[in-house]
C-alpha cells in the first residue's frame, strides 16, 4: 500500500508540473492571444503532454520488461489522445452556452469558464491516465493489487506470476516484443 501511495505522490508531482505548463500556456493563448479555447487547449495539452510522457516514464512508472518501448509509447499516445479529446470536450462545453463572439465581446467570462473547465478536465483525464497506464504500462501493477488484499486471500508466488501471464498487458506485451518494427524492442 505504500508503494502505490508513493507512486500516486509521484504522479500527482508529476501531474502538478504538467498542469502548470497546461494552464500557463492555455491561459496565455486564451487570455492574452484571443486564441479559441479549444485550439489553445489542444496545443497546450499536447505541449504539457511530452513533459508528463518523458516524466511519467521516468519517474512515476517502472517500465515492463515484457513490453517493447514501441508499444508503451503507443499506449501512452492512443490514451493521451483519448484524455485530449475529453479535455477538448470538456472545455469546449465550458463555453457552449456564450454567444460565438464572446472571445471578445465578454472576454473575461469567456476566460473564466475556460479555466473552470480546464480544471474540471483535469481531474477527469488525472484519473483516466492513472488507471490506464496503471493496468497497461505499470510492471508492478498485479503485485500492487496483490499487496491490497489481506491475510489469507493474498495470492502465493506462483497464483501471481500465473495471473500476471495471463493478463491482458502481459500477453499485449508479450505480442509488441514478437512484432517489434525494425527490431525496435
Amino acid at each position: 500500500m505504500r508503494k502505490l501511495f508513493a507512486q500516486l505522490m509521484k504522479f500527482g508531482v508529476v501531474g502538478v508540473i504538467a498542469f502548470v505548463i497546461d494552464f500557463g500556456i492555455l491561459n496565455l493563448l486564451v487570455g492574452h492571444l484571443h486564441m479559441n479555447n479549444v485550439v489553445a487547449a489542444t496545443i497546450s495539452f499536447t505541449i504539457a503532454l511530452c513533459f508528463n510522457y518523458l516524466a511519467s516514464m521516468r519517474f512515476v512508472f517502472k517500465h515492463r520488461e515484457d513490453m517493447a518501448r514501441w508499444m508503451e509509447m503507443l499506449i501512452f499516445v492512443v490514451s493521451s489522445v483519448i484524455g485530449l479529446l475529453i479535455n477538448d470536450a470538456i472545455i469546449g462545453l465550458s463555453t457552449a452556452t456564450l454567444p460565438a463572439d464572446a472571445i471578445h465581446t465578454d472576454h473575461a467570462r469567456y476566460v473564466l469558464l475556460t479555466n473552470i473547465g480546464k480544471i474540471v478536465a483535469t481531474v477527469v483525464v488525472a484519473v483516466w491516465n492513472f488507471v490506464i497506464r496503471k493496468w497497461l504500462l505499470d510492471d508492478t501493477h498485479t503485485n500492487a493489487m496483490n499487496r491490497l488484499r489481506t491475510g489469507d486471500n493474498k495470492l502465493s508466488a506462483q497464483e501471481l506470476e500465473e495471473k500476471r501471464n495471463r493478463s491482458f498487458a502481459h500477453k499485449l506485451g508479450m505480442w509488441s516484443i514478437d512484432h517489434a518494427p525494425f527490431g525496435w524492442k
